[in-house]
């Protein structure tokens, strides 16, 4: 069967629908981004991620347009206030870029382990294949800078051993026993991205033009603190580091350079994403004290983001993705 024979599955269509809508967000904030940058490298890759998403934002309205459903509005210009003064230094903008970055590698597998039709495949396999490269262009930047922060390091064994008791999962009473290098890669993924979504409630929260949205942004910034504070405490159990902060790259401004609607999208976008990398952590988690601390902030997230939807929804900022037929409506008389 030719690929346009093949209809878009639900799944393919809501992977796009997603990726045009939250590929918007980060665009536009890219965009501002790029007009308050000094640094001519960190400036270059941003004007690349511009360029590459716009090539992908075209493909993506096209395979839409082409299935007969209606293209997500997303984010646009109206979102960005242009001449605003600077809210991130340049170090802050690459650090998002590093990040989004990974964010970005994550829903495009997702969504090509989602997809039959050739060509959607191609497409996925084409943005997979430049969110690697401009992964590799920010870690390399950062290195260059001295800004690239790397896990702790560990010393070799000289055999390989076995797990020979109960004692490998205790937590809370006895000795407990080092965090293990799988723990560790969990904990320090999960504070580096706990770090963004806290430096970014930081930052929204001082340039909001609504004081609902802004109450939000300071249970969102405290939550966030929290939890970096209770993850961070068990690399500090084991003598590690814990991977710093970025909130004085935030300055002082209150010149909102983007619309309420698109911080609290962003916002959440950061929320939702963090409960699969708390369950990834969940999951690898042997110890007892480990297992429950993610269990704490998994529930506190599901609250925060319920009182997020309850705002998004009273101010209609939250479009409605493709929903699957009403048969029971479809089904009543005439």
């Amino acid at each position: 069967m030719e690929k346009e024979d093949l209809k878009l599955t639900s799944a393919e269509i809501g992977t796009l629908w997603g990726e045009y809508v939250n590929g918007t967000a980060v665009d536009i904030i890219n965009k501002y981004m790029v007009s308050i940058i000094e640094d001519e490298k960190i400036k270059l890759l941003f004007e690349d991620a511009i360029k590459i998403f716009d090539t992908q934002k075209n493909k993506i309205r096209q395979l839409i347009e082409n299935e007969g459903f209606p293209v997500p509005i997303g984010f646009t210009e109206l979102d960005l206030n242009k001449g605003t003064k600077r809210l991130f230094s340049d170090i802050f903008c690459l650090h998002y870029l590093h990040i989004m970055t990974l964010h970005g590698l994550l829903g495009h597998s997702t969504s090509l382990s989602s997809s039959v039709r050739k060509d959607l495949r191609h497409f996925y396999d084409s943005s997979t294949n430049e969110g690697m490269s401009m992964y590799h262009r920010t870690t390399e930047l950062l290195l260059e800078k001295g800004h690239f922060q790397r896990d702790p390091y560990f010393y070799p064994e000289e055999n390989p051993e076995f797990i020979s008791g109960q004692q490998f999962i205790g937590g809370y009473f006895g000795d407990k026993r080092p965090l293990s290098s799988i723990e560790i890669i969990a904990l320090s993924l999960n504070i580096k991205k706990k770090i963004m979504e806290k430096s970014l409630s930081i930052a929204f929260s001082q340039v909001s033009q609504s004081k609902e949205v802004r109450k939000f942004l300071e249970k969102s910034l405290n939550a966030s603190d929290q939890q970096i504070q209770s993850l961070g405490k068990m690399l500090k159990g084991d003598n590690l580091p814990v991977p710093m902060s970025w909130e004085t790259e935030v300055t002082t401004s209150q010149d909102a350079p983007f619309s309420d609607k698109l911080m609290m999208h962003h916002i959440g976008f950061l929320l939702q994403s963090a409960q699969s990398y708390h369950g990834s952590g969940l999951a690898s988690a042997m110890r007892t004290d480990l297992v429950t601390t993610y269990e704490k902030i998994i529930l506190k997230n599901l609250m925060i983001t319920k009182e997020w939807f309850n705002l998004m929804t009273k101010y209609r900022w939250m479009e409605q993705p493709p929903l699957a037929p009403n048969r029971k409506d479809l089904a009543k008389d005439q």
